[in-house]
């Protein structure tokens, strides 16, 4: 191997960094580190003159290792491979510094100890460099097929785009109909369009086309596998069915909530939730009388602490349907606050004023409470703005509760290795920078089952998972990041801790030639968390980009380098 030649370069992060740390000062000093050849700063290093500077740095001074010392890897680690791969460097031989979070954000009081940990830090990614080893990306061969779970809107959306793209589709919908609660909602906002109308166009674009084949009153019993190599088991009406699939597509939606006894839902008759009054509508049934609508129905409370963000919309939009149908009832929606964001909904807020619906705020210490034991009569209500107690008529109380994680989520969870929020929700790699995403490679979240989302937002979020599965499959085969877990067969043991700890299912204990049990690393399945590596008895399992000789270096580094600051003593 050639002589480790390392570059280090310092970014300012505009303010950021330099704001607090002395970046020439730290740049001084990785000169004299050990086999670092170059250092430079840079105003900001992710810019275009910032990864050109590292390129032509990497051919004048013969680099063969990087360190970039700047804000946070997750959002920049892949800029600075890749820049170091169009260099002719390996893009594993790169080594990212967080000065950023990790000093002076949290230091930006203190600007001469943020500088000397700047110095201590610059000095560990330097170590580590200098002990690391070029890997190399493996792939794997990718079914061009994809199984959706639920034939709601954002499954159906999913499905039909994926089917006009030529794949093939799998598309599982637990009850004998398509449509989740689409099905019973009569019209949809903004501009009133019938929901009939738009379930029949995303229906007919799946049912029509030959790429889909559709199981209804179906589910899925078993998944195993990873990315490009998924089999799942479904139960159908006419038995077991066994799938290959590439890719997976999560949209089973969410359900109503029904908090039964909440201000005497299902002990009297006239108090119904949004749903009930939405499947009379959808039936043609408009004389409900006087209506008063209680928002926050069982939600932003001790239970179930989130806003449901579409109540108000549907609480406004029924409304003033009702009200328009019989000018002379009384409509009064009682709230905590309206959340009707976006201007289409205030358009909407608007129009059911002028229409005559009123508006009454409620506080959560004193809420409504409904009169009548077994035909309700009217509900009590504390004006939180006037200070008054009054007594409103009702014919009808129309409860306005969130949208809830469907029950089966959990065990649909556990089935993909994929993480839910404490409400039941299914949760996103991350909001912004991996939404529709897992962390489980493969497996894309959309619609209501990630959180309530309303009709645009579902189809949205379908289509933009159906993009991002049609990527790989487009692609024909999937890169598997090489900073994974590889076992030493000669140490191992076979003791099964690696395997019991793996969240991700990626170990298994097999045998060797010689019939010795050795645990082995799928690495298409691995995510490197470093799991394993951590709890191996024996040490025979090392996190590559992370082993053990490279971290022992840098302890080595701390321990035998001087006081960074330069002071005596």
């Amino acid at each position: 191997m050639s002589r480790v030649k390392v570059g280090v370069f310092v970014c300012h992060c505009g303010s950021n960094i330099g704001g607090t740390v002395d970046v020439p000062d730290v740049v001084e000093y990785a000169k004299d580190l050990p086999l670092v050849h170059y250092s430079e700063d840079n105003l900001y290093t992710c810019s275009d003159a910032g990864l050109t500077a590292i390129k032509e740095k990497i051919k004048e001074h013969g680099l063969n290792r990087v360190v970039v010392a700047s804000c946070t890897p997750r959002t920049h680690e892949e800029l600075f491979r890749r820049t170091c791969e169009e260099a002719g460097v390996n893009r594993y031989l790169f080594e990212f510094v967080n000065l950023r979070e990790h000093c002076s954000w949290i230091h930006m009081n203190q600007p001469q100890e943020a500088t000397c940990k700047a110095k201590e830090l610059v000095r560990l990614g330097a170590a580590k460099a200098a002990r690391l080893r070029p890997l190399e990306i493996a792939r794997a061969q990718i079914k061009p097929a994809c199984l959706v779970i639920g034939g709601g809107v954002a499954g159906l959306s999913a499905a039909g785009s994926l089917a006009q793209q030529g794949f093939e589709v799998h598309l599982v919908e637990r009850n004998d109909r398509l449509g989740g609660l689409t099905v019973d909602l009569w019209k949809l906002l903004p501009g009133d369009r019938p929901a009939s109308e738009l379930l029949h166009t995303l229906t007919a674009r799946v049912t029509k086309n030959d790429n889909v084949t559709l199981y209804l009153s179906s589910e899925l019993n078993e998944i195993t596998g990873f990315i490009g190599s998924f089999k799942a088991t479904l139960s159908t009406p006419s038995g077991k069915k066994d799938i290959e699939i590439g890719t997976v597509i999560v949209a089973t939606g969410a359900v109503e909530l029904e908090p039964l006894g909440l201000y005497n839902l299902g002990k009297t008759e006239g108090v119904i939730t949004q749903m009930g009054l939405e499947k009379m509508l959808s039936d043609g049934r408009k004389d409900l009388g006087d209506v008063v609508f209680i928002n926050c129905a069982g939600a932003r409370g001790p239970d179930r602490e989130y806003c449901g963000r579409l109540c108000c919309a549907v609480s406004i939009k029924n409304a003033r349907y009702l009200k328009e149908a019989d000018p002379d009832a009384r409509v009064t929606v009682l709230q905590r606050d309206v959340m009707a964001f976006g201007t289409e909904f205030e358009t909407e807020y608007r129009k059911a004023m002028c229409a005559g619906v009123r508006f009454i705020r409620f506080s959560p210490d004193r809420p409504p409470t409904t009169i009548g034991n077994d035909k309700v009569t009217g509900v009590r209500i504390y004006n939180q703005l006037t200070g008054e107690e009054s007594d409103l008529s009702a014919n009808t109380v129309v409860l306005t509760t969130p949208l809830a994680a469907d029950s089966g989520a959990s065990d649909l969870a556990q089935m993909l290795k994929v993480p839910v929020d404490k409400d039941g929700f299914f949760l996103e790699a991350h909001l912004k920078l991996r939404p529709v995403e897992f962390a489980t490679d493969g497996v894309f979240i959309a619609g209501a089952a990630r959180f309530p989302a309303d009709i645009g937002e579902a189809v949205a979020q379908g289509t933009a998972a159906a993009a991002k599965a049609a990527a790989p499959m487009f692609a024909g085969e999937v890169s598997v990041e090489a900073t994974t877990a590889l076992t030493n067969p000669r140490l191992c043991s076979g003791c099964a801790t690696c395997e019991a700890v793996c969240p991700f299912g990626a170990i298994e204990i097999t045998q060797d030639r010689h019939g010795r049990p050795v645990s082995e690393v799928n690495a298409v399945m691995c995510k490197g968390c470093g799991a394993c590596a951590a709890a191996c008895p024996c040490g025979a399992i090392q996190q590559l980009g992370f082993t053990d000789s490279q971290i022992f270096e840098m302890v080595r580094s701390l321990a035998r380098d001087g006081d960074p600051s330069g002071s005596e003593g």
